[in-house]
């Protein structure tokens, strides 16, 4: 992997976040499912977005999060995602190339609006998730440039994609260019309802492509369809090179078919808000991993990553990440 002009490349769906905190009253007199990612159409979006309070607008959606995360901590990354030549497109451009993001990808010209994710955070902590894939899930292969891809350390997806065929082949195409180029894939399961939705084919990934999987314990365990988490983190360490499973305030277990690294989880002292703790997550493993740190580091800056997102609002980090793990003392392995 030297020489390469990427740590890392990521794929997903380019979405704005517009994130607002409201009581949960707010949940309820506009009828959400509160704490879980509800998928909305464009006239939902709109009636909902027009009577959400004052709200933080920016980049988002998984991938992009993670790939904001590892810039913060110095890496070098590029971005592959979809928006339209609309308000909310430029938005989404102008943000992620300004927190130092390759983000190359020409803006569409017509089509489906661009994506937006409605956020509502309640005093709890909890986030309510309305999202109108518009434009992003319409990724196509051609969106994909291979001297881009051929130039990441590690290719890293996001499951969410995975809905829609021309952005899966969009996907597999990317993954085909990086391990020609001996590049390392990696795939975040992205929630329950995706992995019930495509467990056949994540399983698939997962057992002959799929070099590195980030998921949580639920997501694991509906991927081996158990409740046992033991036994599913059991199945994945014959399968996926690396497996890295969040355990919210445990922290995480990385493994690798010969040890299992438990890390602990870390904190500011305080939850404001859990969006994009799993994307920030990553962002520290994949940092760790691609600076040839080894498993325990990678997922102790990935938990650092992970509590600096949890305590302020939005899925973004808030300060310079590579300072601040710098002043944290990485603790002893147990």
């Amino acid at each position: 992997m030297a020489g390469k002009q990427f740590d890392v490349v990521g794929i997903g769906n380019a979405i704005v976040d517009v994130i607002a905190h409201v009581e949960d009253a707010f949940i309820d007199a506009n009828d959400l499912n509160k704490g879980i990612m509800t998928l909305i159409d464009a006239d939902r979006a709109s009636t909902l977005y027009s009577v959400m309070p004052p709200a933080i607008e920016a980049s988002g959606g998984s991938a992009a999060n993670t790939m904001a995360g590892v810039a913060s901590f110095g890496g070098s990354v590029a971005y592959v995602g979809k928006v339209r030549r609309d308000q909310l497109g430029e938005v989404f451009r102008h943000d992620i190339r300004a927190i130092g993001v390759h983000y190359e990808q020409e803006l569409a010209e017509d089509g489906l609006p661009t994506a937006r994710c409605l956020i509502l955070v309640t005093p709890d902590a909890e986030r309510t998730m309305n999202t109108f894939l518009g434009i992003s899930s319409l990724l196509e292969p051609e969106d994909v440039r291979e001297e881009l891809v051929a130039a990441g350390r590690v290719i890293y997806c996001e499951g969410y994609l995975w809905d829609v065929d021309s952005a899966k082949a969009a996907i597999r195409k990317a993954m085909e260019i990086g391990k020609a180029n001996g590049a390392k894939v990696a795939l975040t399961l992205s929630d329950t309802f995706c992995v019930d939705r495509h467990r056949s084919e994540f399983l698939q990934l997962v057992e002959h492509y799929v070099d590195i999987v980030f998921a949580n314990e639920a997501e694991i365990c509906s991927l081996y369809e158990t409740e046992d988490v033991e036994e599913a983190l059991l199945k994945v360490r014959g399968h996926a090179e690396i497996a890295c499973v969040t355990r919210s305030a445990r922290g995480s277990v990385v493994l690798t078919a010969d040890e299992v690294v438990t890390v602990p989880s870390w904190s500011t002292g305080e939850v404001v808000d859990t969006t994009g703790a799993g994307d920030l997550y990553a962002a520290g493993f994949l940092h760790g991993y691609t600076a040839g740190k080894d498993l325990f580091t990678s997922g102790w800056y990935g938990s650092v990553a992970a509590g600096e997102c949890i305590g302020h609002t939005g899925p973004r980090p808030e300060c310079n990440l590579a300072e601040l793990v710098a002043t944290i003392a990485v603790p002893a392995r147990v």
